[in-house]
């Protein structure tokens, strides 16, 4: 079996998983901590949001969102990883080459 026996939209749909990793990576370490946290223990700035504090009930629901979408776009991509390699494993092996 060959290193990218993959089709191409496997490797497209890992870019997109990566790229929503990020964004949702981004998304929670914008959010202000409900309890303090490790921000509060050392002295930072745990209890104010830099975007107001309306900002805190948008901020959930899009962390939300972009999860479930993230989990679904994981959730395609290992369907069709498995299709890919079950089709490479059912085709026969050229042995006229040797």
């Amino acid at each position: 079996m060959s290193l990218f026996a993959a089709a191409w939209y496997s490797h497209l749909l890992n870019l997109i998983v990566l790229g929503l990793g990020g964004l949702l990576l981004l998304i929670v370490l914008i959010q202000r901590g409900k309890g303090g946290g490790l921000a509060g223990a050392f002295g930072g700035a745990g209890g104010s949001s830099p975007f107001g504090s309306r900002a805190a009930d948008q901020f959930v629901k899009v962390t939300l969102w972009l999860a479930g979408v993230w989990v679904l776009v994981i959730m395609i991509h290992v369907k069709i990883v498995k299709f890919d390699v079950g089709e490479s494993a059912n085709k026969p092996v050229d042995t006229s080459t040797r």
